[in-house]
């Protein structure tokens, strides 16, 4: 905890904001909410950790430039957010409904990114969840199937792109081996992981140019656990 810097909260739903308040509050961290997303959070944060940031407006925490940029989501003010520092670009693209022009634009400059691949279509059919909920899931403001991140993949993958962390997959209509299968094809020189629900990953090096793994003790380091 000693390395976070501050806290940034794309929308005010359960499974992104559980925990917040105790966060920011042991470890006096400032948390970067809009204001419209606080407010439908009901969380209590102290006033003096509160900052609100903007569509597009860079904010700067030490080497880094967090921008974040509307999506497509059932929240009151959803944003997704590129993280920029050493001529990279590693975006967070989770809890999108469809790929907006926002999505598809952000992608292209993409060196790594958490991507979401939540359902896959025929398990989410056929599963147990009410109609309603499965109508939320996949009706255009709720998560991207596994289809639609392949082929938001194989239609925007920018050259640079190295590393594709797919990330938020639903326990019940999702699995890892058939994201693993559908993706495999197409990872060419693409370095695949599939963001675990139980365990982080190991730590990736991205660079502009090139790609190793598990180097430690380097400017620009990636991991990923679901979220």
């Amino acid at each position: 905890m000693q390395n976070v810097k501050a806290l940034f909260i794309s929308h005010e739903h359960i499974d992104h904001i559980h925990g917040m308040e105790v966060i920011s509050s042991r470890y006096n961290l400032p948390v970067f909410i809009t204001a419209p997303t606080l407010q439908n959070s009901r969380m209590k944060l102290p006033v003096n950790l509160v900052n609100d940031f903007a569509a597009y407006q860079p904010v700067t925490i030490g080497e880094l430039t967090i921008t974040a940029f509307p999506k497509l989501h059932d929240a009151a003010d959803p944003h997704s957010f590129m993280i920029t520092g050493n001529g990279v670009s590693v975006g967070v693209f989770t809890d999108i409904g469809k790929p907006c022009e926002h999505v598809v634009a952000n992608f292209k400059k993409c060196h790594a990114i958490f991507l979401e691949a939540n359902y896959d279509e025929d398990m989410l059919e056929q599963g147990t969840y009410p109609q309603h909920l499965k109508n939320r899931i996949r009706g255009g403001k709720g998560h991207l199937s596994n289809r639609q991140a392949l082929e938001l993949l194989t239609a925007h993958r920018p050259s640079f792109m190295s590393h594709l962390l797919l990330s938020h997959l639903s326990k019940n209509n999702n699995s890892p081996e058939l994201v693993s299968e559908l993706f495999s094809g197409f990872a060419k020189d693409l370095n695949v992981v599939i963001a675990s629900r139980y365990n982080e990953t190991e730590v990736y090096h991205i660079t502009e140019t090139a790609v190793t793994s598990r180097i430690k003790k380097q400017k620009t380091p990636v991991q990923a656990s679901l979220f």
